[in-house]
């Protein structure tokens, strides 16, 4: 029995919650080595789920981007991982555009740069640039 023909006999379907879980595993190469996920990048605009096709719609954090391709490949692969997808099509929109504000919070934390770490050494670097010149 083949996949289709399994699933169906068994009545099985995968959610949306499922799939964006699931985009929890994929990553930027930019933001892989902080462990922020597309997910909370904020890059998934919306999932649709119709019957075993699923459909993904991301923002990209410009149009630029030179990932977009491994995004496309990483998303498409992990969802085709379970039995109850056959196809999964990732499709760009650019409206609404991406900003800061998309971020979940622990992203936020993961990209804040430690102001009460750096302004001691902004403050020395100033001091010596008095001093020097």
């Amino acid at each position: 029995m083949n996949k289709t023909t399994n699933r169906k006999a068994e009545n099985l379907a995968i959610t949306k919650s499922e799939v964006i879980k699931a985009l929890r595993d994929c990553y930027d190469p930019c933001c892989e080595d902080r462990g922020i996920s597309v997910v909370d990048m904020g890059l998934i605009e919306n999932v649709k789920v119709k019957g075993c096709n699923v459909d993904i719609e991301i923002l990209l954090t410009t149009g630029w981007c030179p990932s977009v391709s491994i995004l496309f490949q990483m998303m498409k692969e992990r969802v085709e991982q379970f039995e109850e997808v056959d196809e999964v099509n990732v499709n760009v929109v650019w409206d609404p555009v991406w900003t800061m504000d998309r971020l979940s919070d622990s992203a936020r934390k993961k990209l804040t740069l430690p102001l009460e770490e750096l302004i001691p050494l902004r403050e020395k670097r100033l001091a010596e640039q008095q001093k020097g010149g």
